[in-house]
């Protein structure tokens, strides 16, 4: 069992981290996976599934609970072959892990959330999040990746 002290890593070795679960989740469901030389596209890694069909996965960790997001520009939630991979860690657990489609982000709600930025004085580049709360953090349930993954074998 790994060591599931998490607060003792700081945010790189967090993501360095859940992208190599996330890849290790993927391959251990007989999937293969091409890791992506830079990550300048939005895209961590790409999943051939069972069919032949590619996926790209970005993977997003968050402590606990919080707020993670997606620039628009590198997220097209057009894109029927994009998904997120989020792992929720929290000390003394392995973490959760999720399988989100992009079009999860087609009908914004209090998880998926859509910010266009776009009214005077905002600067941020718009965005994709994933706002997770205790409150509302059993809409994320019907993506946890055991059930989720079913879809790609």
């Amino acid at each position: 069992m790994p060591n599931t002290d998490w607060s003792k890593l700081n945010n790189l070795q967090l993501g360095r981290y859940a992208e190599y679960f996330a890849k290790m989740e993927f391959t251990s469901y007989g999937l293969e996976v091409y890791t992506c030389e830079v990550d300048d596209h939005g895209v961590d890694f790409i999943v051939k599934d069972k069919k032949g069909r590619f996926c790209e996965i970005q993977v997003k960790s968050l402590r606990n609970k919080g707020y993670v997001c997606m620039t628009k520009s590198k997220f097209d939630i057009s894109n029927k072959n994009l998904y997120v991979t989020l792992l929720l860690f929290e000390d003394g657990k392995t973490p959760d892990i999720f399988l989100l489609p992009s079009a999860a982000w087609e009908v914004p709600n209090e998880v998926f959330v859509d910010r266009n930025y776009d009214k005077p004085g905002q600067t941020s580049k718009p965005e994709y999040g994933i706002n997770i709360s205790n409150r509302n953090y059993e809409i994320l349930e019907i993506f946890k990746f055991k059930e989720s993954i079913e879809e790609f074998i």
